[in-house]
């Protein structure tokens, strides 16, 4: 028995077999899609009325289901582009604004310390 050693060796296990037994990863894609379902199409939804499919990455009106509601879109796309500007712009405002106060309050500042200096300097003179 070692002084120093450690005693304990355990066995190292065997191999692991194959994770997976069934053979449909081995098929190409489309004997895939035959055998387990897998062709779904495109995602189509209705909302108020209207149908909707989900193309590149963005839900679009079916044709024919938004003939009406196009311009009321267009008047609200257009609507929302001047609300957004607006508010750049007000922002912008507020931020001059703010730079100007910050400003004010500086000069003050020093106005004030310029001024308690002058009357600490009369006040020592009497």
């Amino acid at each position: 028995m070692p002084l120093f050693g450690n005693t304990f060796s355990p066995k190292k296990t065997p191999p692991r077999k194959c994770s997976s037994l069934s053979n449909l990863h081995l098929l190409d894609r489309s004997t895939r899609e035959i055998e387990l379902g897998l062709e779904y199409g495109i995602p189509t939804m209705n909302l108020t009325g209207q149908s909707l499919k989900f193309e590149n990455g963005q839900w679009v009106a079916e044709s024919g289901s938004f003939t009406g509601d196009h311009r009321e879109m267009q008047r609200l796309r257009k609507r929302n582009q001047q609300l957004e500007e607006e508010n750049n712009l007000l922002r912008l405002k507020v931020d001059i604004l703010l730079d100007m106060l910050s400003e004010t309050t500086a000069e003050s500042h020093l106005m004030e310390k310029e001024l308690e200096e002058l009357k600490n300097h009369n006040q020592r003179r009497k």
